[in-house]
């Protein structure tokens, strides 16, 4: 519960940017892992150099935000939501974990740059995100993902 109440205390500064936030995890996601755009059949053929500032990226990112504000504001009791994403990203959007590694990773460093999240609550951030990381995974499992 302390590191979900943790990652809370950061999560208004994202609330008030949605935009901003999420337009700048998915481009870094996008600019440091391009395998990663080919899981997102919208933005396949954006280029590179119009990654950042898209609308259509940003708008997404807010899509993804305002999810995890939803999960991390469960503090864990978060099957409910959490079961059908992790349907669909298994069965649609064919995302690994691998890629939630990378995406918490990013938005680390984005909260830490944007909302100045010292090392503490970045190491809270990454335990949260394991917890959620890991029932993806156990979804994945009994999906046969």
């Amino acid at each position: 519960m302390a590191d979900f109440d943790a990652v809370l205390k950061s999560w208004p500064a994202v609330e008030a940017d949605y935009t901003g936030y999420g337009g700048e995890v998915l481009t870094r996601l996008f600019l440091g892992h391009p395998e990663t755009q080919k899981v997102f059949p919208r933005f396949v053929n954006i280029p590179r150099g119009s990654l950042a500032g898209n609308a259509d990226i940003a708008a997404h990112g807010v899509t993804v935000l305002k999810k995890l504000g939803e999960l991390l504001k469960a503090k864990g009791n978060h099957a409910a939501a959490l079961k059908p994403l992790a349907t669909s990203h298994a069965n649609i959007h064919k995302v690994t974990i691998a890629n939630f590694k990378l995406i918490t990773e990013i938005l680390i460093k984005v909260l830490a740059e944007k909302a100045g999240i010292d090392g503490a609550t970045q190491d809270a951030v990454r335990r949260v995100m394991g917890v959620v990381i890991n029932d993806i995974d156990g979804y994945y499992k009994v999906l046969g993902f």
